[in-house]
């Protein structure tokens, strides 16, 4: 149980973070949600949790795509709640093309929230953690953090980024009491990857369904989506006492993609 712990999950407004934030808070945990979306939408999700749950929600939208505003969600999170043990680091976006003709700005806006933003998350919050002697940081990364594919130049080299950074953040911290782990999901049919499954429809004039076989078939072996609810599985692992031990790992749930 987490009772009394709070968690601060970026980009968990819908998807693989609001799976997660689902999932501890069914454990007891106090839950920090942030992320973007319809203001109503985001707050039928805050009170629903509390009430679900019995614990405490608070929504804080900071643009995790500036250094000062990623350092400030964990300093707002800290003053609101008194003390923050677990730190999801998910938000991220994607954005396909060659390398030549990648944008520059685009590059920029991918490594600024799925890499550089973890760093700062993190960096903001080992002090608090430090100071209790325990703390639980998990990084979503994804197969792409292990293996590359074609037209993902920034997302692949930004998913790399964080698995380094997460083996560095583990060996800092080592006896602490403070563990830091990447999870590496394949496909999961979020609205980044509703984004390519669209974009394989039009491409190959074929309705949804049939574009989504075709993601799959190319990388996934199992031919069956991660589901949110599994991520959110394997983060309570993290978060529990059977992984005391384990720092600086990665948890893969990809259908067996990276088995190859």
């Amino acid at each position: 149980m987490l009772t009394d712990k709070t968690a601060v999950i970026t980009g968990s407004t819908s998807g693989i973070g609001l799976a997660i934030a689902q999932q501890l808070a069914a454990q007891g945990a106090n839950i920090i949600l942030n992320g973007f979306g319809d203001a109503t939408e985001i707050e039928k999700v805050r009170v629903n949790l509390e009430l679900q749950n019995d614990v405490k929600v608070h929504y804080i939208a900071a643009d995790l795509s500036q250094p000062e505003s990623a350092r400030q969600l964990i300093r707002q999170a800290a003053q609101l709640m008194g003390r923050i043990d677990i730190l999801v680091n998910n938000a991220g976006v994607q954005h396909t093309a060659r390398l030549e003709d990648f944008p520059t700005e685009r590059w920029d806006q991918i490594i600024a929230l799925n890499l550089s933003a973890v760093f700062h998350t993190t960096a903001e919050v080992l002090p608090l953690m430090q100071k209790q002697s325990w703390g639980r940081i998990i990084n979503i990364a994804s197969a792409h953090g292990l293996v590359a594919s074609e037209l993902k130049a920034a997302y692949v080299a930004a998913k790399h980024g964080v698995l380094g950074l997460t083996k560095v953040t583990a060996l800092e911290n080592a006896g602490s009491g403070i563990t830091c782990n990447a999870i590496c999901p394949g496909w999961v049919r979020t609205p980044l990857v509703e984004a390519q499954i669209e974009a394989l429809a039009a491409q190959h004039q074929i309705d949804l369904e049939a574009a989504a076989r075709l993601l799959l078939a190319e990388k996934q072996p199992s031919l069956q989506f991660v589901t949110p609810q599994q991520v959110g599985g394997a983060a309570m692992f993290l978060c529990s006492d059977a992984a005391v031990q384990m720092t600086g790992s990665t948890l893969t749930l990809d259908g067996g993609w990276t088995a190859r």
